[in-house]
């Protein structure tokens, strides 16, 4: 069975990436979400296992210290990180694993294990990124300016990422992803595998 992919989406807010990975998951049959462990209190409705892994403080503290997590962080006094066993569980069943994370966690994953593939969601446009968030009506005007003020900032590392997929029209956008993942098999850096069992029998074959 050929090994999964990690795939780490990230992307400004207001561009759709949260909805592109629902409309992967419905879609394709391939891909997983990595489920986070998390210190904070579960919420009505929440399964553990599901939602997330809910542990003690002191516990996820000892996942730090024994290196369980491809990438972590803290928020509020809570922290939440995704589980280094769990995600390599997945992709050794062959599943698409996907990590749907802020550029830091993106870039800390990449750093860890650099086979994995780095997707930027963006609209077309910054006009187009205000305008979405302005659409919620969820948010205060200030509210608002600060995202755009955080998105200025995320633009600067944008290179740092494998691809960048534009949200124009949805349909178009999950298909491009889909299609990146699938040609991204065949990059070198996700074969090394094979690469080394060519190496191998070479050396049986030449008697090296």
């Amino acid at each position: 069975m050929k090994k999964g992919t990690l795939l780490v989406i990230s992307g400004f807010a207001g561009s759709g990436k949260g909805t592109i990975v629902k409309r992967l998951l419905s879609e394709y049959d391939t891909y997983s979400v990595s489920v986070s462990a998390t210190t904070r209190a579960p919420r009505p409705g929440e399964v553990d296992g599901k939602d997330y892994f809910f542990v003690t403080k002191e516990k996820f503290e000892e996942m730090i210290a024994d290196d369980e997590f491809l990438e972590y962080a803290r928020y509020v006094d809570n922290y939440y990180g995704s589980p280094r066993g769990y995600v390599d569980k997945m992709l050794d069943e062959g599943r698409d694993v996907i990590l749907e994370i802020e550029q830091q966690g993106a870039l800390k994953v990449k750093a860890g294990r650099p086979d994995a593939l780095l997707m930027f969601v963006m609209p077309p446009s910054v006009r187009e990124i205000y305008n979405r968030l302005k659409k919620r009506g969820t948010e205060s005007e200030e509210v608002i300016m600060k995202r755009m003020h955080q998105g200025a900032r995320e633009a600067d590392v944008i290179e740092k990422y494998d691809y960048l997929i534009i949200n124009d029209d949805l349909g178009e956008c999950v298909r491009n992803v889909h299609e990146t993942v699938c040609c991204s098999k065949y990059a070198a850096v996700r074969n090394k595998e094979l690469i080394d069992r060519i190496r191998s029998e070479f050396n049986d074959f030449l008697n090296v």
